[in-house]
């Protein structure tokens, strides 16, 4: 339990957290609200060299049937380089490719970014977890939600 205490405090310092070992959403909470978080994950993005291909508002989207949604925006982005090799590798790949971040406002008025762990999204097909391109799309999703957050 004592080598148990410090790793859960790391989890909850770095703002990061997962429901479950096994939970395939990864979750980093944000300090701005929804709007200035996404427009700092688009910039992120686009600094990268990284591709966007859309940017969806779902509260905007509610609104257009007199619905109410809290805040809550998805980018949908990729690069070739990385995505191809795993849709090379299966090519089912391509239902889970590009990679796409949420970033909500939840019931208490937090903000996360939020987005599937690569390695486990993909682990249900012919893909070997261990692949460069997994660690890749791991490694840049950290990075990209870790700029956009504001922590």
């Amino acid at each position: 339990m004592r080598k148990l205490l410090p790793a859960i405090a790391l989890v909850i310092a770095s703002g990061t957290t997962a429901l479950a070992a096994d939970d395939p959403v990864v979750k980093v909470k944000s300090s701005q609200p929804v709007a200035e978080t996404m427009d700092a994950l688009a910039a992120a993005v686009e600094n990268a060299g990284v591709t966007i291909f859309a940017r969806v508002d779902h509260g905007a989207g509610a609104a257009t049937v007199d619905m109410d949604l809290a805040d809550s925006e998805l980018l949908v982005f990729g690069n070739p380089k990385v995505g191809t090799p795993a849709m090379q590798a299966d090519p089912l790949a391509g239902l889970y490719l590009p990679m796409k971040v949420l970033v909500y406002q939840d019931a208490a008025g937090d903000v996360w970014l939020a987005y599937e762990d690569p390695a486990k999204m993909l682990e249900d097909l012919d893909i070997d977890a261990d692949a460069p391109y997994v660690a890749g799309m791991t490694g840049a999703l950290g990075k990209l939600t870790g700029a956009a957050s504001g922590n």
